[in-house]
């Protein structure tokens, strides 16, 4: 499959997508969001592939953003579609995805950008990593789950002052808010995202899906995320990967899982 915009490598079970604009610094435009709705949907389906590391050409930005310039000629309805089309063919896919989704968060993550390592699962940050919602210096606000994720992630209080100021903060402050997992070199960035992802590559993978969609629903409005995971539960000990699991415990050995 070719992009124009991205990259795709895998590495053993793991697919980095990486998105490949850098003298744009990764900006997301409307043919960037459509090729990572393909990338990510075919990421997803693809058997071999266990997990999806996201990431940013270049050292200086992960995404510094949405292509501004696209907005120039939208007007109050053009801007509802383009936030509704985005949520929905990509940010809301990766969050309710069946497999992890890490990002690795390199230099700046500003609007889109942060939207998009927000969706994420998981999220690693380089020690030179700034992250932010400038939107209400250009007039508007986030518009691609910001002001939902943001909150879920830091807090009421601490979302609003980071909206509202525009004001961009370091990788340690992100570290200190919860916004990001962790903090790291430039150097460990990836290696670090790819062991946490190794880590939950050796668990049981429809157990991993279950986990992800319990965990969402406990933030969907309208939906009891007890009875969720009191769902999920339930459905873990239909499957070969459950008899394996605790087959392995009692015969004290490495489990086997095969997804099934």
């Amino acid at each position: 499959m070719l992009f124009q915009n991205l990259l795709i490598e895998n590495k053993e079970r793991i697919r980095y997508i990486i998105i490949n604009r850098e003298s744009k610094l990764n900006a997301l435009n409307k043919a960037t969001l459509a090729e990572l709705h393909t990338a990510i949907v075919d990421a997803f389906n693809t058997a071999t592939v266990g997990g999806i590391i996201v990431t940013g050409a270049g050292q200086k930005a992960f995404v510094a953003g949405a292509d501004i310039a696209e907005f120039v000629d939208l007007d109050a309805a053009g801007g509802r579609l383009l936030a509704q089309h985005g949520q929905t063919t990509v940010f809301d896919v990766i969050e309710n995805g069946n497999k992890p989704v890490i990002a690795a968060v390199n230099g700046f993550a500003l609007g889109g950008g942060l939207e998009l390592a927000m969706a994420c699962h998981i999220r690693v940050a380089s020690d030179n990593a700034k992250m932010g919602l400038p939107e209400v210096s250009l007039g508007l606000m986030p518009g691609y789950g910001g002001t939902q994720r943001l909150t879920q992630l830091v807090g009421k209080g601490k979302a609003l002052e980071i909206i509202l100021t525009a004001d961009m903060v370091t990788a340690a402050e992100a570290h200190q808010y919860g916004l990001v997992n962790h903090v790291v070199s430039q150097d460990e960035l990836l290696p670090k995202a790819e062991e946490i992802l190794n880590k939950i590559l050796l668990r049981a993978p429809l157990a991993i899906t279950a986990a992800i969609t319990a965990v969402n629903a406990g933030t969907k409005h309208g939906v009891n995320g007890f009875e969720t995971e009191i769902e999920e539960f339930g459905k873990c000990f239909g499957t070969e990967d459950f008899k394996e699991g605790v087959s392995a415990f009692l015969a004290k050995r490495k489990p086997d899982f095969k997804g099934k």
